[in-house]
């Protein structure tokens, strides 16, 4: 099947989904962070942002309040080789166990150990699946560090806290490419002018770091627009 016979078959299918739909312990709230979400103005005035107004098929699908994981695993699979993935603040390891599902490799580096969720939401199936005691993904109890980078092909981060611009860092660092929602500035080194909105400053970093960058926009409510980067080929 092709990537874009993928995307649609599961817009559909996620477009068939009631948010009313019953709440799982992988699902975070709709949102707690202070963030502002960037308006289409400032989307059709950036170069790299503004193709995101160009899809209203994406746009026109009701809104999930949740499943961020599921979807985010989704994108990846449709859009990435598979490789060995860092999941960055994963919390409870659900999209890591999601891409270990699908014969990925993937480890969580969050220095809360929690365990897995019990179940969660398949979207594709429109079922609850539970996830079995004994199931482990792998972690790292650590607080990141860009050293740990150099054993992973692929970086991702949903709106992890104060490690967007030194995973960026690390990314550059150790060739690796990366997959970033990011969400509020709490903790992170530098902030944007005045006027700048955080994820053009992100992207803005990310080119001054010789990334190719593809902006991406998913089916949930709050700050749900991310942003996948690899180095320029030479």
């Amino acid at each position: 099947m092709s990537k874009r016979k993928h995307k649609l078959e599961n817009e559909k299918l996620f477009s068939q989904i009631e948010q009313s739909s019953e709440s799982t312990s992988d699902d975070f709230s709709e949102t707690n962070h202070s963030d502002i979400l960037i308006s289409d103005e400032s989307l059709a005035n950036s170069l790299e942002l503004s193709g995101l107004l160009r899809k209203p098929a994406r746009r026109e699908l009701p809104r999930m309040k949740k499943f961020r994981f599921q979807l985010l695993h989704e994108w990846i699979l449709a859009n990435v080789d598979p490789c060995r993935v860092a999941d960055i603040g994963g919390g409870k390891g659900l999209l890591s166990y999601l891409l270990q599902q699908s014969g990925w490799s993937s480890t969580v580096i969050d220095p809360v150990h929690q365990e897995l969720p019990n179940k969660y939401k398949d979207l594709i199936q429109d079922r609850q699946v539970r996830i079995a005691e004994s199931e482990r993904v792998p972690r790292i109890d650590e607080v990141f560090a860009s050293e740990m980078a150099m054993n992973f092909d692929l970086l991702v981060a949903v709106h992890a806290h104060g490690c967007n611009l030194q995973l960026i860092d690390a990314a550059a660092q150790h060739n690796c490419a990366f997959v970033i929602l990011p969400c509020c500035v709490i903790g992170e080194p530098l902030l944007p002018p005045p006027g700048v909105h955080w994820i053009q400053f992100v992207v803005d970093y990310a080119i001054k770091q010789g990334f190719e960058i593809e902006p991406f926009r998913l089916n949930f409510k709050g700050q749900n627009i991310g942003v996948y980067a690899k180095r320029w080929s030479s």
